[in-house]
């Protein structure tokens, strides 16, 4: 299963566009502070993007001002204050925009279906469209759990490097929601591995008992982020799980051509 996150940045400065330079430029430089892990310096930002270091210190003194941007005491830069309620904003809006394809995944598997992103440590539910069935899971839009337990969690981490994911489970802790939950680091390392190898993940009973979920990243979001469809388990079967994996794995590619898109008319 690809990985959630967005595609690594090529270094050099970006071809042009059309745009206004100076606009792709800061955009493109606030990006690789966030890929960076949301603090650089000046040099490594000049050996990442290609650009002069003269020209990015005077789009971090414009960025800085405008409050997107801060200056540490260390002279290094981080991702400013202003960001998070474009963020917030944003993160709202991406639920509205997968509605659809949630929709569409209710309409062809007869079972709930959800979208859900990594904030921080957690899990957040942005969306939900619920199925038709009277017997049907509910997640309420903005329920914040743990990853380890969930099948979101384990497609969304799927692709992270074991130490961090190591790092991640220690500083929430695995606490066991039913006695299927995952409580060792080790055997959620495993899931994960099953997880790229099978293309999906699977939460079997782990979150709520008589639940089955399937769960898969969606490629290249700009932001982690998963679908998924939740039902209960004598539905979801191994049997259904083979017809609806594949359903799931092409709404989460047209969802992801859907983000990427600028939106912008010819």
């Amino acid at each position: 299963m690809p990985t959630s996150s967005a595609s690594t940045k090529s270094s050099g400065p970006s071809a042009p566009t059309g745009g206004v330079q100076s606009l792709e430029r800061a955009f493109d430089l606030l990006e690789r502070m966030a890929d960076a892990g949301g603090e650089v310096g000046l040099s490594e930002l000049s050996a990442s993007s290609g650009l002069p270091l003269p020209t990015i210190h005077r789009l971090m003194r414009t960025l800085v001002a405008c409050g997107y941007v801060r200056q540490q005491p260390n002279r290094r830069y981080s991702l400013g204050p202003r960001l998070i309620r474009l963020g917030e904003s944003a993160s709202r809006l991406l639920g509205t925009w997968a509605r659809p394809y949630l929709a569409r995944l209710v309409e062809v598997t007869g079972e709930t279906a959800n979208m859900a992103l990594l904030d921080g440590d957690e899990i957040v539910y942005v969306a939900q469209v619920p199925s038709k069935h009277s017997m049907r899971m509910f997640t309420e839009v903005g329920r914040r759990v743990l990853p380890h337990s969930t099948g979101v969690g384990k497609a969304l981490l799927a692709y992270t490097p074991a130490d961090e994911v190591r790092a991640l489970l220690a500083r929430t802790g695995m606490p066991a929601a039913t006695e299927k939950t995952i409580t060792t680091p080790e055997g959620f390392l495993d899931a994960l591995a099953e997880v790229r190898s099978a293309g999906y993940a699977v939460d079997d009973n782990e979150q709520e008992i008589g639940v089955r979920c399937l769960a898969v990243s969606v490629p290249n979001s700009p932001t982690a982020a998963a679908i998924s469809i939740s039902g209960p388990a004598g539905r979801v079967t191994e049997a259904a799980t083979d017809k609806i994996v594949p359903v799931l794995q092409q709404v989460a590619v047209e969802l992801s051509e859907a983000l990427s898109s600028s939106g912008v008319g010819a």
